[in-house]
């Protein structure tokens, strides 16, 4: 099933939202977060994915994106598949203590799709937006950066390590990206 928020325009700007299957809080582990990181980072480098902002919380992952070269979708599909796949191995590989919770909730959501073989880790629908102005694009900027302190982490948005608001309070950051002309609004 769709939700109709389909990426039309494969070089515009969109903000695009990635959930976790069953909403599950698979990113309160800090090295499921740096795969994410790391695959971003490779499809910056070699996909031409240009990341403006991002942030990881514990479920789904928010970001905003284009790609110049008119490929978005087929960027972000490849993003998932590495993304899910990396992570599942290292859930079954690694020590974590919720391995046979979070492995069979992947097996019943990949039971209810065709296109799935035997783990289903992102939905399949991505939630991508259009931003089409200055305004839109603010918000939605905000949004994505408020988000680790609606969630009680942090005080301010560049304090969380894994979002682009570090980038643009001009701090140490784990992932590079393209700083939209948006006036920082300095918390401190």
């Amino acid at each position: 099933m769709t939700t109709g928020y389909r990426i039309e325009e494969q070089s515009a700007l969109y903000y695009v939202t990635l959930s976790i299957v069953g909403w599950i809080d698979v990113f309160s582990r800090q090295r499921y977060r740096d795969i994410v990181i790391e695959s971003l980072n490779y499809c910056q480098q070699k996909m031409g994915l240009q990341v403006f902002a991002y942030v990881i919380m514990t479920n789904h992952i928010h970001l905003i994106v284009n790609s110049p070269m008119g490929n978005l979708s087929a960027t972000i599909r490849e993003f998932k598949k590495f993304t899910s796949k990396e992570i599942i191995r290292s859930i079954q590989s690694d020590v974590e203590s919720r391995r046979d919770w979070m492995l069979e909730l992947f097996q019943k959501y990949a039971s209810q799709h065709k296109r799935n073989k035997t783990y289903q880790f992102w939905t399949h629908d991505n939630h991508a937006v259009l931003l089409y102005s200055n305004s839109f694009i603010e918000s939605k900027l905000t949004y994505l950066h408020e988000n680790p302190v609606r969630a009680g982490w942090v005080a301010h948005p560049e304090d969380y390590l894994y979002s682009s608001a570090t980038n643009y309070a001009g701090k140490t950051s784990l992932l590079g990206v393209i700083l939209l002309d948006i006036p920082w609004k300095t918390y401190h």
